[in-house]
């Protein structure tokens, strides 16, 4: 099977050769991939170490004085230029061997009423966004490989606008302007899709819709909140995603166990990147739970058994992952529990590739 066959088997629950295997992983490890195999292309990178990655096509966007911006916006080290499309700046921080473009001072800290946003200079223009750009780099990775894209999403669009602590005191506070604000976010981003699909034909497979809603113990916001702001609208989406038949791929960090159903109930088809670290995440459980209404994508642990395990320590990991999510052989797609961080041996990347390979 090809690397797009298999993954669109396991997407469409149909038998497959093996279990798929993806990798996420910072630039920092993309060079270092590059340089190890001697090619300049990240496509030669997949082919080299024999992934069936699920190619990410993220659209740029120009803005007003015509620089260019990361529309992957909360992707924070993928964004480019000063800052995102949506007029969050962005500032360079070296962490040892890593550098990450953090978000810096909320644009939006000061609109607190819902009047007072049609006066904020940095809302994006839908046909700023760079379609051409993300349908050509979706049609030379098509042949080959599932492809997912663009980025979107809710409330982590508005925690970047509003700022963190700003935004989890709206919900209680000030929830006309949780709504305002959402709106707007929103429509422009289901404006961008629908143009987007229209051009994809079909080189797209997943769409990409990114939202933590879940820190390392417990959720951000409560059940009830997320079910009043971000429900209605991540189901919307689900909805406009199954009707240009594209699957969405939905994406939360952390303990997000109370709100799993609630998600998929949405129509959600992959989930990602089930941090099994985090209480409420033991992977049989969720297996048994909901393996029958989701695909995993995920579970390679990127805290201890990556960056500063053995790789035997990743194999075991890799194995785990495999008997508990990838349980029946089916409804898994194996892959580093986000992104493989600078500084993590190849070894370890070599040995949970070859680990499902070899399954």
């Amino acid at each position: 099977m090809t690397p797009k066959d298999r993954i669109l088997a396991t997407l469409n629950r149909q038998p497959t050769d093996r279990t798929p295997v993806d990798l996420w992983h910072t630039p920092e490890i993309g060079e270092q991939l590059r340089q190890h195999f001697r090619v300049t292309d990240d496509l030669d990178v997949y082919r080299a170490l024999g992934l069936d990655k699920i190619v990410w096509t993220f659209m740029d966007y120009t803005t007003g004085v015509g620089e260019r911006a990361g529309a992957q916006s909360g992707a924070g080290a993928e964004s480019g230029g000063s800052r995102t499309m949506w007029g969050v700046p962005l500032k360079g921080i070296q962490a040892g061997c890593a550098h990450y473009a953090e978000f810096g001072e909320a644009p939006m800290k000061d609109f607190n009423t819902p009047a007072s946003l049609d006066s904020y200079p940095w809302w994006p223009d839908v046909a700023r966004f760079d379609y051409d750009g993300a349908v050509e780099k979706a049609r030379a990775a098509s042949p080959e490989f599932a492809v997912v894209g663009p980025w979107v999403s809710f409330y982590e669009i508005y925690c970047q606008l509003r700022g963190l602590e700003q935004s989890l005191m709206d919900l209680i506070e000030n929830p006309e302007l949780v709504d305002a604000i959402l709106d707007r976010v929103e429509a422009i981003q289901t404006k961008m899709m629908t143009r987007f699909f229209a051009r994809t034909g079909r080189t797209l497979d997943l769409v990409f819709i990114s939202d933590d809603i879940a820190g390392q113990q417990s959720l951000l916001i409560s059940q009830a909140m997320w079910e009043r702001h971000l429900m209605p609208r991540l189901r919307r989406w689900c909805d406009l995603i199954h009707a240009h038949g594209l699957k969405v791929f939905y994406h939360t960090d952390g303990a997000a166990r109370a709100l799993i159903k609630p998600i998929l109930d949405c129509g959600v088809d992959v989930l990602n990147p089930i941090q099994h670290a985090c209480p409420g995440m033991d992977m049989a459980e969720l297996k048994k739970e909901f393996g029958h209404r989701v695909i995993f994508h995920g579970g390679v642990d990127n805290q201890f058994a990556l960056p500063r395990g053995t790789a035997d320590d990743v194999r075991r990991e890799t194995r785990d992952c495999l008997a508990t999510l990838g349980a029946g052989r089916e409804g898994f797609i194996c892959c580093s529990c986000h992104n493989v961080q600078a500084g993590t041996p190849l070894e370890n990347i070599f040995a949970m590739i070859e680990t499902v390979q070899k399954s």
